[in-house]
This record gives structure tokens, sequence and C-alpha cells, in this order.
């Protein structure tokens, strides 16, 4: 089964949320067919700071990144999620 590689950036609803907290959450949240397979964080401004995601998905989810996308949405001390990249996963 292929899968795809989704690069997310998820803002937290304060800059008192960190990252790291944020990425807990999430990856408690995901269901088994989603894999973060890498997280980083990304200073915005004024204390702020973003959450990078690389998340694993299979290729013929249907209706592409919107679960992903609603599923993290849900998350508390989560403000906005943006998909920046979304690319075939070989490996």
């Amino acid at each position: 089964m292929s899968k795809v590689a989704v690069l997310l950036r998820v803002l937290p609803d304060d800059a008192e949320t960190k990252p790291e907290e944020l990425y807990k959450k999430i990856a408690a949240a995901l269901p088994e067919k989603y894999q973060v397979a890498q997280y980083q964080a990304e200073p915005i401004a004024f204390g702020l700071e973003a959450l990078r995601m690389v998340i694993l998905m299979p290729e013929e989810t249907e209706g592409g990144t919107e679960e992903l996308e609603t599923i993290i949405q849900s998350v508390q001390g989560v403000s906005q999620v943006d998909v920046l990249n979304v690319t075939r996963f070989s490996g």
C-alpha cells in the first residue's frame, strides 16, 4: 500500500501552548492509519511557536487530507491547521 507524506503547520490557540504539548495531544488523537514521521517547533513571533509535522497516511484515503485536518483541528489547543505540502512517499 502506497503512502503520502503530508507536511502540516499547526498553530496553537495561544502563546502559552508549547509545540511538544500539541504534538502529544495530536499523536494521541490520530487513528492507526496515520503515522507521525517527524515534528519540530517553528518560531512565529512574540513567543508563539507553531508545530510542523510530517504525517504519513494511506494514499487511498477517501477525501485526501480532509479527515486528517478535521481530527487535528478538533484537538484542544489547536487554533489552525495548514497543509503545506503533500507528496507520495516510498520507503
